[in-house]
């Protein structure tokens, strides 16, 4: 019984050993900032200067800040639009890509293109697309007798020419997602609906759908998690305009931090966005329903 004991904890040295390097990255990079943050979210701090302890003062500001609520809203129509049609098109190309058509690899291939592309090559080519005088968006539109509108110098129509870069962007990460949930799927319960008469929607309804809901869940909350981060596709197409139309919750903690050097306010705006993020998957866990396939 004592060998077992010192075989255990010498097991559990090694264990410590073995995952301390790790364990030291994630306290300096992971940890630390987050506990960093939240403590400078109650100071007044330039980057310069020290710091002046103020208290509550950044988030009470923070909620009289119209500038603030602004971004607030557009961070959640940005997330309300994108994440729902991103995952219905991530889906159907993943139904698509699991069936058996020519040039299978070639296709999925093509469609995870846009995942591995550079973000500043893909805003520089969307810039061009949406270029209103000799953009392809506007000219094909012109071939169908629409007039384009001018995209990312319009108040109403940068944010969606921003969702659909994104979407873009992002959709063949799901795709690939949805599509290991898929090939997960044993054909018998396809070939067992079709002998029932079930057509291809109510497979997908009755069979797919359940099959693939933890996918779903993680794809969905991973989504709005990016949604609420995305800072990139912002910052490289419109730097938040026109008018702060879409100006979104990172970009201007951004500018708050690095731009104005109000970096204490900045940090209570992250906390604040932390807090949001945390409540919207702990709901996304209550609400969403996942089906255990085991059963």
């Amino acid at each position: 019984m004592q060998k077992i004991k010192q075989m255990f904890y010498k097991d559990r040295i090694w264990v410590f050993i073995l995952l301390f390097p790790n364990l030291l990255i994630f306290l300096i990079f992971t940890v630390f900032p987050v506990v960093a943050t939240f403590g400078i979210s109650f100071t007044s701090w330039d980057l310069l200067g020290s710091m002046e302890w103020v208290g509550l003062e950044n988030y009470l500001t923070l909620f009289r800040d119209k500038t603030f609520l602004k971004v607030t809203g557009n961070t959640f129509y940005f997330t309300v639009v994108s994440v729902p049609l991103c995952l219905i098109i991530s889906f159907f190309m993943a139904v698509l890509l699991d069936s058996k058509i020519k040039l299978l690899k070639l296709w999925r291939a093509i469609y995870f293109l846009p995942v591995i592309s550079s973000m500043v090559v893909v805003a520089i080519v969307w810039n061009w697309l949406y270029n209103p005088q000799f953009g392809l968006v506007n000219y094909f539109l012109g071939l169908i007798g629409i007039e384009g509108p001018a995209w990312l110098s319009d108040t109403t129509w940068a944010m969606p020419a921003v969702i659909i870069t994104n979407i873009w962007k992002n959709m063949g990460y799901n795709m690939m997602l949805f599509l290991a949930g898929l090939q997960s799927i044993s054909s018998s319960y396809y070939e067992a609906a079709e002998l029932d008469g079930a057509n291809f929607w109510q497979k997908i309804r009755y069979i797919t759908f359940p099959m693939i809901s933890f996918t779903t869940l993680f794809v969905i909350i991973t989504s709005v998690i990016g949604s609420f981060q995305v800072f990139d596709l912002v910052m490289m197409m419109t730097d938040g305009g026109p008018a702060r139309s879409t100006s979104v919750m990172v970009h201007y903690l951004y500018q708050n931090a690095f731009s104005y050097f109000k970096m204490g306010y900045a940090c209570s705006q992250a906390v604040v966005l932390t807090l949001i993020v945390l409540i919207l998957t702990l709901l996304q866990f209550k609400f969403v329903k996942v089906n255990d396939i085991s059963e």
